[in-house]
């Protein structure tokens, strides 16, 4: 690890101290010639002990994503599938001979990947899910029966994997937002709307989901600090929140199930717009705004 530049400094005074030929150089200013001198070596040490520690951190980071039967080994050759084309025979590496960079990149359906173990069984759970419109999606059905093939030619022998690629979880919030009538008015609207931006709190729930990193936990205590932040918003409470996920045998939604502080989405993600037929859609975040 890097030492400190005083410390460096104080190691070369300290050196310079064991030699009585340098007595002369005796001066306590900081602009004094051999002073100076001190300074751009003991700096220019100080950036190099930096950079060595840079160096070491990209090499074992390196080494962490490279080795095999780990996560991040796992996880980087999900986000490397490519749909539609083949491997070279006997290994990893897909064959992109004839094809264009923008071919090659399109055809990297899952943008978004996760590894988990099973606790209950000796098994890796593989989450994915593809990007539309800026938007989260599951793969399509062809997309995943080709990562899937691909996953099992890939991993370890004796390795069993299990491939989740569902819709979104549905996270239902029940909120009250003590509101600023200067800024909001009793809908929830911004009454001198910036960029368009009609409904602050709605705007900042969907960017704290999105921003949530993919599978990564969804605490409620971190979601009412961002909601505070919203302009017009004095105060904030959450006194309701659960979430359902898909049942993977009947291919439907279960009872929402409560969220006491955090949850992890099984699917890896969230959502709080949930599809009812006929090409309509129900919000699942019920807010009341006060002014008291």
């Amino acid at each position: 690890m890097a030492r400190k530049l005083k410390d460096i400094t104080e190691e070369i005074l300290n050196e310079k101290g064991k030699y009585r030929e340098l007595d002369p150089l005796d001066s306590t200013s900081k602009t004094s010639i051999w002073r100076l001198f001190v300074y751009v070596i003991a700096y220019t040490i100080f950036n190099l002990e930096l950079l060595f520690d840079r160096h070491r951190e990209e090499v074992d980071n390196l080494i962490a994503e490279l080795k095999p039967h780990t996560a991040k080994w796992y996880r980087n050759k999900a986000l490397a599938f490519q749909y539609g084309f083949d491997l070279y025979p006997d290994t990893d590496v897909f064959n992109n001979e004839g094809y264009t960079d923008d071919q090659i990149e399109a055809s990297k359906v899952v943008k978004y990947s996760a590894i988990t173990e099973d606790s209950n069984r000796s098994r890796l759970i593989v989450k994915v899910a593809g990007e539309k419109n800026g938007e989260l999606v599951p793969l399509t059905t062809g997309e995943v029966n080709s990562f899937t093939a691909y996953m099992e030619e890939i991993k370890d022998a004796g390795v069993p994997l299990t491939i989740i690629n569902y819709l979104p979880d549905l996270l239902y919030l029940n909120i009250t937002i003590k509101i600023d009538p200067l800024v909001l008015d009793e809908n929830g609207n911004a009454i001198a709307p910036i960029n368009g931006n009609i409904r602050p709190v709605d705007t900042t729930i969907r960017q704290y989901l999105r921003e949530l990193p993919f599978n990564g936990e969804l605490m409620l205590s971190k979601l009412v600090d961002k909601l505070q932040l919203t302009p017009g918003v004095k105060d904030v409470n959450i006194y309701e929140a659960s979430s359902s996920w898909i049942d993977p045998q009947t291919k439907n939604y279960g009872n929402p199930i409560a969220i006491t502080m955090s949850k992890i989405p099984n699917s890896g993600y969230f959502t709080t717009i949930k599809n009812i037929g006929n090409n309509k859609v129900e919000n699942l975040v019920k807010i009341d705004y006060n002014v008291v």
